[in-house]
Protein backbone atom coordinates (compact mmCIF):
# COMPACT_ATOMS: atom_id res chain seq x y z
CA UNK A 1 0.00 0.00 0.00
CA UNK A 2 3.16 2.03 0.82
CA UNK A 3 4.43 1.55 -2.60
CA UNK A 4 0.86 2.22 -4.20
CA UNK A 5 0.49 5.45 -2.05
CA UNK A 6 4.00 6.94 -3.30
CA UNK A 7 3.05 6.49 -7.17
CA UNK A 8 -0.12 8.19 -7.05
CA UNK A 9 1.74 10.77 -4.88
CA UNK A 10 3.60 11.90 -7.82
CA UNK A 11 0.97 11.26 -10.82
CA UNK A 12 -0.95 13.95 -8.47
CA UNK A 13 1.52 16.24 -8.57
CA UNK A 14 2.53 15.64 -12.01
CA UNK A 15 -0.63 16.26 -12.96
CA UNK A 16 -1.69 19.37 -11.02
CA UNK A 17 1.83 21.13 -12.21
CA UNK A 18 0.93 20.21 -15.82
CA UNK A 19 -2.38 19.95 -16.37
CA UNK A 20 -2.84 20.10 -19.91
CA UNK A 21 -1.98 16.59 -21.35
CA UNK A 22 -4.08 15.81 -18.51
CA UNK A 23 -6.96 17.73 -20.11
CA UNK A 24 -6.50 16.37 -23.30
CA UNK A 25 -6.58 12.78 -21.80
CA UNK A 26 -2.82 11.87 -22.74
CA UNK A 27 -2.62 9.99 -19.58
CA UNK A 28 -2.53 6.63 -20.39
CA UNK A 29 -2.54 3.89 -16.99
CA UNK A 30 -1.62 0.54 -18.05
CA UNK A 31 -0.59 -1.89 -15.23
CA UNK A 32 -2.80 -3.62 -13.16
CA UNK A 33 -1.76 -1.44 -10.01
CA UNK A 34 -3.24 1.55 -12.03
CA UNK A 35 -6.21 0.16 -12.95
CA UNK A 36 -6.98 -0.24 -9.34
CA UNK A 37 -6.13 3.31 -8.88
CA UNK A 38 -8.64 4.37 -11.09
CA UNK A 39 -11.48 3.57 -9.37
CA UNK A 40 -10.20 4.64 -6.29
CA UNK A 41 -11.35 7.41 -4.11
CA UNK A 42 -8.08 9.78 -3.22
CA UNK A 43 -9.36 11.73 0.20
CA UNK A 44 -6.47 13.21 1.39
CA UNK A 45 -3.03 12.77 -0.49
CA UNK A 46 0.44 13.67 1.37
CA UNK A 47 1.98 15.97 -1.01
CA UNK A 48 3.75 19.46 -0.87
CA UNK A 49 1.07 19.98 -3.54
CA UNK A 50 -1.77 20.00 -1.77
CA UNK A 51 0.20 20.60 1.94
CA UNK A 52 -2.17 18.12 3.44
CA UNK A 53 -1.00 15.81 5.81
CA UNK A 54 -2.22 12.00 5.52
CA UNK A 55 -3.33 10.25 2.80
CA UNK A 56 -6.42 7.10 2.41
CA UNK A 57 -7.80 5.25 -0.50
CA UNK A 58 -10.76 3.89 -0.60
CA UNK A 59 -11.81 0.87 -2.89
CA UNK A 60 -15.08 2.03 -3.45
CA UNK A 61 -15.72 3.53 -6.85
CA UNK A 62 -16.89 6.56 -7.39
CA UNK A 63 -17.27 8.13 -10.70
CA UNK A 64 -18.15 11.89 -12.11
CA UNK A 65 -20.95 13.95 -10.47
CA UNK A 66 -21.02 11.84 -7.43
CA UNK A 67 -17.42 11.88 -6.46
CA UNK A 68 -17.35 15.38 -6.95
CA UNK A 69 -20.73 16.13 -5.07
CA UNK A 70 -19.01 14.39 -1.94
CA UNK A 71 -15.99 16.26 -2.10
CA UNK A 72 -13.46 14.39 -3.02
CA UNK A 73 -10.70 13.66 -5.68
CA UNK A 74 -10.81 11.07 -7.97
CA UNK A 75 -8.08 9.83 -10.60
CA UNK A 76 -9.01 8.26 -12.99
CA UNK A 77 -8.08 7.52 -16.81
CA UNK A 78 -10.61 9.62 -18.21
CA UNK A 79 -9.44 12.77 -15.59
CA UNK A 80 -12.70 12.80 -13.66
CA UNK A 81 -12.33 15.00 -10.33
CA UNK A 82 -13.50 17.07 -7.85
CA UNK A 83 -12.66 20.27 -5.30
CA UNK A 84 -12.34 19.08 -1.92
CA UNK A 85 -14.77 21.38 0.36
CA UNK A 86 -12.17 21.75 3.36
CA UNK A 87 -9.18 22.43 0.88
CA UNK A 88 -10.61 24.73 -1.65
CA UNK A 89 -7.17 25.19 -3.85
CA UNK A 90 -6.72 21.11 -3.97
CA UNK A 91 -6.68 21.00 -7.70
CA UNK A 92 -4.79 23.89 -7.71
CA UNK A 93 -3.85 25.45 -12.02
CA UNK A 94 -6.19 22.78 -13.11
CA UNK A 95 -9.61 23.95 -12.13
CA UNK A 96 -9.01 26.82 -14.58
CA UNK A 97 -7.92 24.71 -17.15
CA UNK A 98 -11.08 22.13 -16.62
CA UNK A 99 -13.52 25.00 -16.38
CA UNK A 100 -12.51 26.40 -19.30
CA UNK A 101 -13.37 22.84 -21.15
CA UNK A 102 -16.03 22.90 -19.46
CA UNK A 103 -16.90 26.62 -20.93
CA UNK A 104 -16.36 24.88 -24.40
CA UNK A 105 -18.64 22.52 -23.96
CA UNK A 106 -21.67 24.30 -22.99
CA UNK A 107 -20.91 26.64 -25.91
CA UNK A 108 -20.83 23.59 -28.50
CA UNK A 109 -24.62 22.43 -26.91
CA UNK A 110 -25.88 25.90 -26.64
CA UNK A 111 -25.40 26.60 -31.27
CA UNK A 112 -26.87 22.93 -31.20
CA UNK A 113 -29.85 23.48 -28.96
CA UNK A 114 -30.07 27.23 -30.58
CA UNK A 115 -30.34 25.93 -33.76
CA UNK A 116 -33.52 23.68 -32.73
CA UNK A 117 -35.23 26.64 -30.97
CA UNK A 118 -34.30 29.37 -34.03
CA UNK A 119 -36.05 27.01 -36.24
CA UNK A 120 -39.31 27.02 -34.89
CA UNK A 121 -40.75 31.01 -34.73
CA UNK A 122 -38.37 31.40 -38.23
CA UNK A 123 -40.09 29.36 -40.17
CA UNK A 124 -43.46 30.89 -38.27
CA UNK A 125 -43.00 33.85 -39.86
CA UNK A 126 -41.75 32.57 -43.63
CA UNK A 127 -44.79 30.27 -43.61
CA UNK A 128 -47.35 32.56 -45.95
CA UNK A 129 -44.56 33.44 -48.31
CA UNK A 130 -44.00 29.25 -48.41
CA UNK A 131 -47.77 28.95 -48.88
CA UNK A 132 -47.97 31.44 -51.95
CA UNK A 133 -45.79 29.58 -53.71
CA UNK A 134 -46.67 26.36 -53.32
CA UNK A 135 -50.76 27.80 -53.74
CA UNK A 136 -51.53 25.34 -50.77
CA UNK A 137 -54.68 26.02 -48.66
CA UNK A 138 -53.38 27.17 -45.16
CA UNK A 139 -54.43 24.15 -43.16
CA UNK A 140 -52.05 22.34 -45.65
CA UNK A 141 -49.35 24.72 -45.24
CA UNK A 142 -49.49 25.03 -41.37
CA UNK A 143 -48.16 21.17 -41.27
CA UNK A 144 -44.78 22.88 -42.01
CA UNK A 145 -44.64 23.81 -38.26
CA UNK A 146 -46.82 21.68 -37.22
CA UNK A 147 -45.01 17.92 -38.03
CA UNK A 148 -42.16 20.05 -36.86
CA UNK A 149 -43.26 19.83 -33.20
CA UNK A 150 -44.98 16.56 -33.58
CA UNK A 151 -41.86 14.75 -34.37
CA UNK A 152 -39.28 16.79 -31.79
CA UNK A 153 -42.00 15.76 -28.86
CA UNK A 154 -42.53 12.10 -29.99
CA UNK A 155 -38.93 11.70 -30.55
CA UNK A 156 -37.55 13.24 -27.41
CA UNK A 157 -37.91 10.25 -24.53
CA UNK A 158 -36.36 7.41 -26.99
CA UNK A 159 -33.78 10.07 -28.08
CA UNK A 160 -32.20 10.79 -24.64
CA UNK A 161 -32.39 6.61 -23.83
CA UNK A 162 -30.64 5.72 -26.95
CA UNK A 163 -28.15 8.42 -26.06
CA UNK A 164 -27.37 6.25 -22.86
CA UNK A 165 -27.75 3.11 -24.53
CA UNK A 166 -24.99 4.36 -27.75
CA UNK A 167 -23.46 7.18 -26.22
CA UNK A 168 -24.23 11.23 -25.82
CA UNK A 169 -21.63 12.21 -27.54
CA UNK A 170 -22.97 9.83 -30.70
CA UNK A 171 -26.22 10.91 -30.93
CA UNK A 172 -25.72 14.32 -30.14
CA UNK A 173 -23.37 14.54 -33.58
CA UNK A 174 -25.34 12.50 -35.02
CA UNK A 175 -28.34 14.49 -34.87
CA UNK A 176 -26.91 18.05 -36.04
CA UNK A 177 -25.44 16.63 -38.88
CA UNK A 178 -29.42 14.69 -39.69
CA UNK A 179 -30.67 18.38 -38.87
CA UNK A 180 -27.99 19.49 -41.46
CA UNK A 181 -28.89 17.66 -43.84
CA UNK A 182 -32.86 18.21 -43.49
CA UNK A 183 -32.30 21.40 -43.27
CA UNK A 184 -30.20 21.33 -46.67
CA UNK A 185 -33.46 19.64 -47.62
CA UNK A 186 -36.04 21.46 -46.97
CA UNK A 187 -34.32 24.44 -48.95
CA UNK A 188 -34.17 22.70 -52.11
CA UNK A 189 -37.85 20.98 -51.36
CA UNK A 190 -39.85 21.15 -55.07
CA UNK A 191 -43.05 20.46 -53.41
CA UNK A 192 -44.65 21.34 -50.11
CA UNK A 193 -45.25 17.41 -49.09
CA UNK A 194 -41.21 17.40 -49.60
CA UNK A 195 -40.81 20.46 -47.59
CA UNK A 196 -43.39 19.00 -44.84
CA UNK A 197 -41.08 15.62 -44.73
CA UNK A 198 -38.17 17.48 -44.18
CA UNK A 199 -39.29 19.03 -41.66
CA UNK A 200 -40.17 16.00 -39.74
CA UNK A 201 -36.80 14.65 -40.04
CA UNK A 202 -35.45 17.85 -38.99
CA UNK A 203 -38.07 17.58 -35.63
CA UNK A 204 -36.27 13.95 -35.15
CA UNK A 205 -32.81 15.29 -35.45
CA UNK A 206 -34.21 18.31 -32.67
CA UNK A 207 -35.07 15.67 -30.33
CA UNK A 208 -31.67 14.12 -30.55
CA UNK A 209 -29.65 17.19 -29.91
CA UNK A 210 -32.32 18.71 -27.30
CA UNK A 211 -32.46 15.38 -25.27
CA UNK A 212 -28.54 14.70 -25.13
CA UNK A 213 -27.42 18.19 -24.75
CA UNK A 214 -28.77 18.10 -21.34
CA UNK A 215 -27.37 15.17 -20.65
CA UNK A 216 -24.13 16.06 -21.75
CA UNK A 217 -24.18 19.26 -19.59
CA UNK A 218 -25.09 16.50 -16.65
CA UNK A 219 -22.02 14.57 -16.69
CA UNK A 220 -19.53 17.50 -17.52
CA UNK A 221 -21.17 19.83 -14.65
CA UNK A 222 -21.13 17.96 -11.16
CA UNK A 223 -24.66 19.21 -9.27
CA UNK A 224 -24.14 22.20 -7.69
CA UNK A 225 -23.53 25.38 -8.26
CA UNK A 226 -21.32 24.96 -11.64
CA UNK A 227 -24.59 23.00 -13.10
CA UNK A 228 -26.69 25.61 -12.28
CA UNK A 229 -24.79 28.10 -13.99
CA UNK A 230 -24.31 26.30 -16.89
CA UNK A 231 -28.34 25.39 -17.13
CA UNK A 232 -29.15 29.65 -16.37
CA UNK A 233 -26.61 30.21 -19.20
CA UNK A 234 -28.42 27.59 -21.35
CA UNK A 235 -31.87 28.96 -20.91
CA UNK A 236 -31.35 32.69 -21.35
CA UNK A 237 -29.71 32.32 -24.64
CA UNK A 238 -32.00 30.10 -26.00
CA UNK A 239 -35.16 32.20 -24.56
CA UNK A 240 -33.78 35.19 -26.72
CA UNK A 241 -33.19 32.32 -29.78
CA UNK A 242 -37.19 32.17 -30.18
CA UNK A 243 -37.52 36.17 -30.39
CA UNK A 244 -34.31 35.92 -32.41
CA UNK A 245 -35.98 33.36 -34.64
CA UNK A 246 -39.23 35.63 -35.79
CA UNK A 247 -36.50 39.08 -36.64
CA UNK A 248 -34.26 36.84 -38.61
CA UNK A 249 -36.78 35.00 -40.25
CA UNK A 250 -38.80 38.17 -41.44
CA UNK A 251 -35.45 39.80 -42.54
CA UNK A 252 -33.95 36.74 -44.80
CA UNK A 253 -37.48 35.86 -45.86
CA UNK A 254 -37.39 39.91 -46.96
CA UNK A 255 -34.28 39.79 -48.52
CA UNK A 256 -33.26 36.12 -50.01
CA UNK A 257 -36.77 34.45 -49.89
CA UNK A 258 -38.00 31.63 -47.69
CA UNK A 259 -35.20 29.17 -48.90
CA UNK A 260 -32.78 30.95 -46.97
CA UNK A 261 -34.43 30.15 -43.61
CA UNK A 262 -33.58 26.70 -44.05
CA UNK A 263 -30.03 27.01 -46.01
CA UNK A 264 -28.56 29.31 -43.54
CA UNK A 265 -28.93 26.29 -40.69
CA UNK A 266 -26.29 24.37 -43.20
CA UNK A 267 -23.18 26.11 -41.96
CA UNK A 268 -24.03 26.54 -38.45
CA UNK A 269 -24.43 23.05 -38.33
CA UNK A 270 -21.58 22.21 -40.06
CA UNK A 271 -19.43 24.32 -37.56
CA UNK A 272 -21.26 22.79 -34.74
CA UNK A 273 -20.54 19.27 -35.46
CA UNK A 274 -16.45 20.31 -35.69
CA UNK A 275 -16.95 21.45 -32.52
CA UNK A 276 -18.80 19.01 -30.75
CA UNK A 277 -16.39 16.48 -31.98
CA UNK A 278 -13.49 18.33 -31.20
CA UNK A 279 -14.36 19.07 -27.49
CA UNK A 280 -16.87 16.80 -26.16
CA UNK A 281 -15.75 13.13 -24.86
CA UNK A 282 -16.87 10.22 -27.18
CA UNK A 283 -19.85 9.50 -24.91
CA UNK A 284 -20.54 12.99 -23.30
CA UNK A 285 -20.60 10.60 -20.09
CA UNK A 286 -20.95 6.88 -18.47
CA UNK A 287 -23.27 4.73 -20.79
CA UNK A 288 -26.39 2.87 -19.11
CA UNK A 289 -25.89 -0.67 -18.04
CA UNK A 290 -27.91 -1.94 -21.02
CA UNK A 291 -26.52 -1.33 -23.74
CA UNK A 292 -29.48 -2.72 -25.82
CA UNK A 293 -32.31 -0.50 -27.14
CA UNK A 294 -35.90 -1.26 -25.84
CA UNK A 295 -37.20 -1.31 -29.71
CA UNK A 296 -41.02 -2.00 -29.23
CA UNK A 297 -41.24 0.24 -25.95
CA UNK A 298 -39.20 3.23 -28.33
CA UNK A 299 -42.09 2.97 -30.99
CA UNK A 300 -45.11 2.46 -29.07
CA UNK A 301 -44.23 5.79 -26.45
CA UNK A 302 -42.99 7.77 -30.06
CA UNK A 303 -46.38 7.09 -31.75
CA UNK A 304 -48.52 7.44 -28.23
CA UNK A 305 -46.75 10.76 -27.56
CA UNK A 306 -47.23 12.17 -31.20
CA UNK A 307 -50.94 11.37 -30.76
CA UNK A 308 -51.06 12.86 -27.54
CA UNK A 309 -49.61 15.99 -28.85
CA UNK A 310 -51.72 15.81 -32.22
CA UNK A 311 -55.03 15.31 -30.27
CA UNK A 312 -53.89 18.33 -28.24
CA UNK A 313 -53.27 20.66 -31.14
CA UNK A 314 -56.45 19.75 -32.30
CA UNK A 315 -58.15 20.25 -29.38
CA UNK A 316 -57.21 24.09 -29.26
CA UNK A 317 -59.27 24.85 -32.44
CA UNK A 318 -61.90 22.30 -32.86
CA UNK A 319 -62.59 21.66 -29.12
CA UNK A 320 -61.35 19.09 -26.46
CA UNK A 321 -64.75 17.07 -26.70
CA UNK A 322 -65.05 17.05 -30.46
CA UNK A 323 -64.59 13.61 -32.49
CA UNK A 324 -61.52 15.00 -34.10
CA UNK A 325 -59.66 14.94 -30.97
CA UNK A 326 -61.39 12.45 -29.04
CA UNK A 327 -60.57 9.99 -31.64
CA UNK A 328 -56.37 10.47 -31.79
CA UNK A 329 -56.79 11.23 -27.40
CA UNK A 330 -58.21 7.34 -27.28
CA UNK A 331 -55.95 5.95 -29.80
CA UNK A 332 -53.17 7.36 -27.44
CA UNK A 333 -54.11 6.61 -24.38
CA UNK A 334 -54.41 2.50 -26.03
CA UNK A 335 -50.89 3.40 -27.07
CA UNK A 336 -49.40 4.60 -24.12
CA UNK A 337 -50.93 1.81 -22.13
CA UNK A 338 -49.19 -0.81 -24.41
CA UNK A 339 -45.71 0.92 -23.74
CA UNK A 340 -46.87 0.82 -19.52
CA UNK A 341 -47.27 -2.90 -20.57
CA UNK A 342 -43.90 -3.62 -22.43
CA UNK A 343 -42.34 -1.97 -20.11
CA UNK A 344 -43.51 -3.57 -17.16
CA UNK A 345 -42.42 -6.53 -18.65
CA UNK A 346 -39.18 -5.83 -20.49
CA UNK A 347 -35.69 -6.79 -18.98
CA UNK A 348 -34.12 -3.90 -20.42
CA UNK A 349 -36.92 -1.40 -20.39
CA UNK A 350 -36.92 1.98 -22.12
CA UNK A 351 -38.01 3.89 -19.63
CA UNK A 352 -37.41 1.73 -16.15
CA UNK A 353 -40.74 2.31 -14.10
CA UNK A 354 -38.77 1.74 -11.06
CA UNK A 355 -36.97 5.44 -12.47
CA UNK A 356 -40.54 6.99 -12.79
CA UNK A 357 -41.32 6.10 -9.23
CA UNK A 358 -38.59 8.21 -7.68
CA UNK A 359 -40.67 10.89 -5.73
CA UNK A 360 -37.79 13.66 -6.77
CA UNK A 361 -38.31 12.61 -10.78
CA UNK A 362 -42.15 12.10 -10.63
CA UNK A 363 -42.61 14.96 -8.94
CA UNK A 364 -40.19 17.11 -11.34
CA UNK A 365 -42.42 15.58 -14.37
CA UNK A 366 -45.51 16.00 -12.77
CA UNK A 367 -44.80 20.16 -11.42
CA UNK A 368 -43.47 20.66 -15.18
CA UNK A 369 -46.41 19.33 -17.23
CA UNK A 370 -48.33 21.51 -15.02
CA UNK A 371 -46.49 24.71 -15.37
CA UNK A 372 -45.76 24.38 -19.03
CA UNK A 373 -49.40 24.10 -19.29
CA UNK A 374 -50.17 27.91 -17.60
CA UNK A 375 -47.57 29.17 -20.43
CA UNK A 376 -50.83 28.04 -22.87
CA UNK A 377 -52.68 31.04 -21.55
CA UNK A 378 -50.14 33.43 -23.61
CA UNK A 379 -51.32 32.15 -26.38
CA UNK A 380 -55.01 33.16 -25.45
CA UNK A 381 -53.47 36.50 -24.57
CA UNK A 382 -51.56 37.12 -27.89
CA UNK A 383 -55.64 36.58 -29.32
CA UNK A 384 -57.05 39.18 -26.75
CA UNK A 385 -54.77 41.85 -27.82
CA UNK A 386 -55.55 41.57 -31.67
CA UNK A 387 -59.38 40.40 -31.22
CA UNK A 388 -60.03 43.00 -28.37
CA UNK A 389 -57.41 45.76 -28.26
CA UNK A 390 -57.15 45.85 -32.35
CA UNK A 391 -53.55 44.95 -32.43
CA UNK A 392 -52.10 43.98 -35.36
CA UNK A 393 -49.76 40.64 -35.44
CA UNK A 394 -46.54 42.80 -35.61
CA UNK A 395 -47.76 44.91 -32.21
CA UNK A 396 -49.03 41.63 -30.59
CA UNK A 397 -45.49 40.12 -30.81
CA UNK A 398 -43.65 43.34 -29.49
CA UNK A 399 -46.05 43.13 -26.93
CA UNK A 400 -44.15 40.57 -25.50
CA UNK A 401 -40.95 42.18 -25.67
CA UNK A 402 -40.59 42.67 -21.55
CA UNK A 403 -40.99 39.34 -20.78
CA UNK A 404 -38.56 38.39 -23.32
CA UNK A 405 -36.08 40.56 -21.98
CA UNK A 406 -37.00 39.03 -18.77
CA UNK A 407 -36.16 35.50 -19.79
CA UNK A 408 -33.04 36.44 -21.16
CA UNK A 409 -31.43 39.22 -18.85
CA UNK A 410 -32.86 38.12 -15.70
CA UNK A 411 -34.43 34.36 -15.69
CA UNK A 412 -31.63 32.01 -16.30
CA UNK A 413 -28.95 34.18 -14.34
CA UNK A 414 -31.32 34.83 -11.60
CA UNK A 415 -32.47 31.04 -11.04
CA UNK A 416 -28.71 29.40 -11.10
CA UNK A 417 -28.00 32.82 -8.44
CA UNK A 418 -31.76 31.73 -6.35
CA UNK A 419 -31.00 27.99 -6.66
CA UNK A 420 -27.29 28.26 -5.18
CA UNK A 421 -28.53 30.72 -1.98
CA UNK A 422 -31.90 29.07 -1.54
CA UNK A 423 -32.04 25.64 -2.80
CA UNK A 424 -33.83 23.64 -5.53
CA UNK A 425 -36.96 23.71 -3.38
CA UNK A 426 -37.86 27.32 -2.61
CA UNK A 427 -37.03 28.33 -6.07
CA UNK A 428 -39.76 26.43 -7.30
CA UNK A 429 -42.05 27.72 -4.60
CA UNK A 430 -41.06 31.54 -6.27
CA UNK A 431 -41.35 30.55 -9.19
CA UNK A 432 -44.90 28.65 -9.02
CA UNK A 433 -46.08 31.78 -6.92
CA UNK A 434 -45.10 34.67 -9.34
CA UNK A 435 -46.38 32.46 -12.16
CA UNK A 436 -49.73 32.14 -10.36
CA UNK A 437 -49.95 35.94 -9.34
CA UNK A 438 -49.39 36.87 -12.59
CA UNK A 439 -51.94 34.68 -14.06
CA UNK A 440 -54.71 35.88 -11.81
CA UNK A 441 -53.53 39.28 -12.58
CA UNK A 442 -54.49 38.94 -16.23
CA UNK A 443 -57.93 37.66 -15.32
CA UNK A 444 -59.84 40.78 -14.96
CA UNK A 445 -58.79 42.38 -18.29
CA UNK A 446 -59.59 45.88 -18.00
CA UNK A 447 -60.04 46.61 -21.39
CA UNK A 448 -60.37 50.37 -20.64
CA UNK A 449 -56.53 50.20 -19.38
CA UNK A 450 -55.28 48.53 -22.76
CA UNK A 451 -51.83 47.54 -22.74
CA UNK A 452 -51.22 48.64 -18.93
CA UNK A 453 -53.94 46.61 -18.13
CA UNK A 454 -52.31 43.27 -19.24
CA UNK A 455 -48.23 44.34 -18.38
CA UNK A 456 -47.99 43.73 -14.82
CA UNK A 457 -49.41 40.18 -15.04
CA UNK A 458 -47.27 39.41 -18.47
CA UNK A 459 -44.26 40.31 -15.94
CA UNK A 460 -45.17 38.67 -12.78
CA UNK A 461 -45.86 35.37 -15.29
CA UNK A 462 -42.30 35.96 -17.20
CA UNK A 463 -40.51 36.42 -13.89
CA UNK A 464 -41.42 33.57 -12.08
CA UNK A 465 -41.27 31.22 -15.74
CA UNK A 466 -38.30 32.25 -16.04
CA UNK A 467 -36.80 31.62 -12.94
CA UNK A 468 -38.40 28.01 -13.03
CA UNK A 469 -37.81 26.34 -16.16
CA UNK A 470 -34.17 26.00 -15.60
CA UNK A 471 -35.16 25.39 -11.66
CA UNK A 472 -37.45 22.14 -13.29
CA UNK A 473 -34.56 21.01 -15.69
CA UNK A 474 -32.59 20.51 -13.11
CA UNK A 475 -35.31 19.16 -10.79
CA UNK A 476 -35.79 16.16 -13.93
CA UNK A 477 -32.28 15.65 -13.29
CA UNK A 478 -31.32 15.45 -10.02
CA UNK A 479 -29.75 12.50 -8.23
CA UNK A 480 -30.19 10.76 -11.40
CA UNK A 481 -27.23 7.92 -11.79
CA UNK A 482 -25.12 7.46 -14.59
CA UNK A 483 -26.23 6.19 -17.49
CA UNK A 484 -29.37 7.84 -16.57
CA UNK A 485 -28.78 11.40 -17.85
CA UNK A 486 -30.32 11.11 -21.36
CA UNK A 487 -33.49 9.16 -19.60
CA UNK A 488 -33.89 11.72 -17.49
CA UNK A 489 -33.25 14.56 -19.74
CA UNK A 490 -35.59 13.24 -21.94
CA UNK A 491 -38.36 12.55 -19.46
CA UNK A 492 -38.15 16.12 -18.30
CA UNK A 493 -38.30 17.99 -21.86
CA UNK A 494 -40.92 15.63 -22.68
CA UNK A 495 -43.46 16.74 -19.99
CA UNK A 496 -42.20 20.43 -20.88
CA UNK A 497 -43.61 19.92 -24.38
CA UNK A 498 -46.44 18.63 -23.46
CA UNK A 499 -47.72 20.60 -21.28
CA UNK A 500 -47.73 23.59 -23.31
CA UNK A 501 -50.24 21.93 -26.00
CA UNK A 502 -52.63 20.62 -23.09
CA UNK A 503 -52.60 23.77 -21.60
CA UNK A 504 -53.53 25.39 -24.55
CA UNK A 505 -56.56 23.10 -24.92
CA UNK A 506 -57.77 23.24 -21.41
CA UNK A 507 -57.65 27.18 -20.94
CA UNK A 508 -59.48 27.27 -24.43
CA UNK A 509 -62.34 24.52 -23.27
CA UNK A 510 -62.93 26.54 -20.17
CA UNK A 511 -63.28 29.74 -21.99
CA UNK A 512 -65.63 28.70 -24.60
CA UNK A 513 -67.52 26.38 -22.06
CA UNK A 514 -68.23 30.36 -20.74
CA UNK A 515 -68.34 32.32 -23.81
CA UNK A 516 -68.90 30.02 -27.25
CA UNK A 517 -67.99 33.54 -28.83
CA UNK A 518 -64.82 33.55 -27.28
CA UNK A 519 -65.30 37.26 -25.86
CA UNK A 520 -63.87 39.18 -23.35
CA UNK A 521 -65.71 36.95 -20.70
CA UNK A 522 -64.31 33.77 -22.20
CA UNK A 523 -60.68 35.39 -21.53
CA UNK A 524 -61.76 35.99 -18.26
CA UNK A 525 -62.18 32.21 -17.70
CA UNK A 526 -59.44 31.42 -19.56
CA UNK A 527 -56.53 33.22 -17.62
CA UNK A 528 -58.53 32.30 -14.23
CA UNK A 529 -58.51 28.59 -15.01
CA UNK A 530 -54.69 29.02 -15.99
CA UNK A 531 -54.27 30.86 -12.58
CA UNK A 532 -55.92 27.44 -11.03
CA UNK A 533 -53.61 25.13 -12.83
CA UNK A 534 -50.48 26.93 -11.39
CA UNK A 535 -51.88 27.01 -8.16
CA UNK A 536 -52.70 23.55 -8.16
CA UNK A 537 -48.52 23.68 -9.45
CA UNK A 538 -47.42 25.55 -6.08
CA UNK A 539 -48.96 22.95 -3.90
CA UNK A 540 -47.08 20.32 -5.33
CA UNK A 541 -43.54 22.66 -5.20
CA UNK A 542 -44.88 23.32 -1.54
CA UNK A 543 -44.56 19.37 -1.13
CA UNK A 544 -41.35 18.69 -3.66
CA UNK A 545 -39.29 16.66 -1.39
CA UNK A 546 -36.24 15.92 -3.89
CA UNK A 547 -32.65 16.52 -3.10
CA UNK A 548 -32.45 20.51 -2.66
CA UNK A 549 -29.03 22.00 -4.40
CA UNK A 550 -26.86 23.67 -1.22
CA UNK A 551 -25.02 26.42 -1.90
CA UNK A 552 -21.60 25.56 -2.03
CA UNK A 553 -19.03 27.91 -0.10
CA UNK A 554 -16.27 26.69 -2.99
CA UNK A 555 -17.30 26.26 -6.70
CA UNK A 556 -17.31 22.29 -7.76
CA UNK A 557 -14.98 22.01 -11.07
CA UNK A 558 -16.28 20.45 -13.91
CA UNK A 559 -16.12 16.34 -14.21
CA UNK A 560 -13.51 15.41 -17.12
CA UNK A 561 -15.06 12.34 -17.66
CA UNK A 562 -17.27 14.12 -20.42
CA UNK A 563 -14.40 16.54 -21.14
CA UNK A 564 -11.14 14.14 -21.48
CA UNK A 565 -10.36 10.56 -22.25
CA UNK A 566 -13.36 8.24 -22.91
CA UNK A 567 -14.65 6.36 -20.64
CA UNK A 568 -13.97 2.68 -19.95
CA UNK A 569 -17.80 2.15 -20.75
CA UNK A 570 -16.94 3.19 -24.84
Amino acid sequence: MARDLGVSQRRVRDRVQDPEPFVRGEFKEETSEARRLHDARIVRVDTKAFGTSRTQIHERPMVGAAATQTGELRLTGNGGHGAAKDEPDAVGPLHGAVASHGRLILAVIIAAAFLDVVDFSVVQVALPTIQREFLAPLAESQWVTGVYGLTLAGFLMVSGRAGDVYGQKRLFIFGIVLFTLSSLSAGLAPSLLSLVVSRAIQGIAAAMTTATALAILAATFPEGRERNRAFGVLVSILSAGFAAGSIAGGVLTAAFGWRSVMFVNVPIGAVATILAQRFISRNGGVRATSRRLDIPGAMTVTAGLILLVYAFTIAATDGLFTIQAALPLGLSALTLAAFLVIEYRSKAPLMPLAFVRRRTTLTANVLSLVVSSSAGALIVLTVYLQQVLGYSPLDAGLAFLPAAAIFFFVGGWGSSWLMNGLGLKRVLVISTTFVTLGLAALAPLPVAWGYLGILPGTILWALGASIGFPALAIAGLAGTKHGEEGLASGLIQTSQRLGFPLGLSLVLTVASTFDPQLGLTGFRYAFFGAAVLSAIGLGIALRFRGEDVPAFTSQATPDLGAAGEPSDYE
